[in-house]
């Protein structure tokens, strides 16, 4: 075997690759932001005494939760136009990638809620807040604090997750290496530089949120 490593192809494209890595974090940042938001309603769904609001909860999380994403991706943007709901490849893939995190973090935010002391609501009430005061002011703030290392796993598990979106001709990371595997047949390179970006973006990533999560930490 005769392979030399030449990297001038992957550097000519690097404000490519770097404009993908950018993309793919503003995607993981959007879905984990509106995911969060339906798996807090979710989890509250799901400990709710309404038997309907708990099973839909429920159907929701196992559906997606026992769905592999790629399937969820194709689904939302191939089939979902023959049922009239047309969405742009952007669209569609934050669309999904906001569902799958939704499911998710709706198991996050639920064990959150539990381990939380029934103490915490009633001494809300005993001050005079009402009882969406107190799950606003009281028990909410608590929860996330707690909960704060599982949702930076998943947000590190998202942005990586952003890389399928190459699947449907989306623009970032991942999509621009193979453009520029294919136009190069540069293999090693344009993968190794791919992979090496996501472990540098994942560390950052993985660095900040340990440190908001010093900052934040009940003590």
């Amino acid at each position: 075997m005769d392979y030399r490593l030449n990297f001038d192809a992957v550097w000519r494209s690097f404000d490519l690759l770097l404009s993908g890595l950018a993309l793919g974090l503003g995607l993981a940042i959007v879905s984990i932001f509106i995911g969060s938001l339906i798996g807090l309603i979710a989890a509250f769904a799901m400990l709710s005494k309404n038997k309907l609001w708990r099973g839909i909860a429920v159907a929701y999380v196992t559906a997606i939760r026992n769905t592999p994403i790629l399937v969820l991706i194709f689904f939302t943007f191939f089939a979902l136009p023959q049922l009239g709901v047309r969405l742009g490849k952007i669209e569609s893939f934050v669309f999904t990638l906001t569902i799958y995190s939704g499911a998710y973090l709706t198991e996050v935010f639920r064990g959150g809620l539990i381990a939380i002391p029934p103490g915490l609501r009633e001494a809300g009430l005993a001050v005079g807040l009402t009882e969406w005061g107190a799950q606003r002011w009281v028990i909410i703030p608590v929860m996330i604090r707690n909960v704060l290392p599982a949702l930076s796993n998943n947000f590190i598990s998202l942005f990586k997750d952003t890389s399928l979106a190459a699947a449907i001709a989306v623009p970032e990371l991942t999509f621009y290496a193979r453009q520029i595997n294919v136009n190069s047949f540069r293999v090693i390179e344009s993968w190794t530089v791919a992979s090496l970006m996501y472990v540098f973006a994942c560390y950052i990533i993985a660095a900040g949120l340990r440190l908001v999560e010093r900052k934040l930490a009940i003590p």
